[in-house]
């Protein structure tokens, strides 16, 4: 037995508003959609089904009155009376998807839910499927998962002649500026939380001339989320003081379930003991 519960699938409780359930789908929508999360086909359509019974007043009242019944097995229940068709008849759920698609570049409805691994064939007879439904405007997650910013980035490094006389620089960086707004706006008039990347954090290393030349692992203590880690970090070969070395992922933590941030760690030389005794001595 499926004892799912559709509003921990949202992540709301029993008594949020039509509002908060509706800001709950969309930012579990943009997180989990499948252009920018491949492989939760399993986890969006948990969602999109959790979303298309609580949005309408009729099929959540049902859906609660089996839950005080039966607790954890009211979704099968439900599912018992309700088909797949009747869940998303009179759903928003494409249009909320269309408003993703125009705001950030995803692929269509269309696109998405017609996959073999999605609902296939059968979303053609759902009525939330609407003539239209047609993506329109820039794409910016493309079909090898690289984003409209990436490319834009490798074109840019690609053609180094070229940037400096045709502007391409700047362009690059204009429209990098400009999508990023744009998303920002988007997300903030559809009630989204973007992702938010940790904070990059800087602290120094002790190192001996010796091991720079030779490219030793280093031992260095750092704490994180409370907790002090003990780590060996690789000293490249020839490294000069000043020089910094980039730990990925050990910044600040990321919000949203945004990347965490990276740890830069200044090279600075120090003495071995051996060294200092022996210049005491000699003075």
């Amino acid at each position: 037995m499926n004892q799912k519960d559709y509003y921990k699938s949202l992540g709301v409780n029993e008594h949020a508003s039509p509002e908060e359930i509706k800001k709950a789908y969309r930012n579990l929508a943009f997180r989990y959609h499948p252009d920018r999360s491949p492989g939760n086909e399993e986890t969006m359509k948990e969602i999109n089904e959790a979303y298309a019974v609580l949005s309408n007043p009729a099929k959540r009242g049902e859906y609660d009155s089996l839950r005080q019944r039966y607790g954890g097995f009211a979704r099968d229940r439900f599912r018992q009376t309700y088909t797949e068709q009747d869940i998303f008849r009179g759903s928003d759920i494409g249009r909320i998807f269309e408003e993703l698609s125009r705001a950030f570049g995803l692929n269509s409805p269309e696109d998405i839910f017609s996959r073999s691994s999605f609902y296939g064939p059968r979303y053609q007879t759902f009525e939330w499927k609407g003539s239209g439904l047609s993506g329109a405007g820039f794409f910016f997650y493309g079909p090898a998962g690289r984003t409209f910013q990436d490319r834009l980035r490798a074109s840019a490094l690609r053609r180094p002649e070229q940037a400096t006389g045709g502007g391409r620089p700047f362009l690059s960086a204009f429209i990098l500026r400009g999508l990023g707004l744009f998303q920002k706006l988007a997300a903030k008039k559809l009630g989204l939380d973007l992702p938010e990347r940790g904070r990059d954090l800087h602290d120094a290393i002790g190192i001996t001339r010796g091991e720079a030349s030779a490219g030793e692992k280093v031992r260095y203590s750092c704490r994180k989320d409370g907790r002090v880690r003990n780590l060996l970090v690789s000293v490249p070969s020839g490294i000069k003081e000043g020089q910094k070395i980039r730990l990925r992922g050990l910044g600040g933590k990321g919000k949203q379930g945004g990347e965490a941030g990276d740890l830069y760690l200044t090279v600075k030389f120090r003495t071995p003991l051996g060294e200092k005794i022996r210049g005491l001595f000699r003075k």
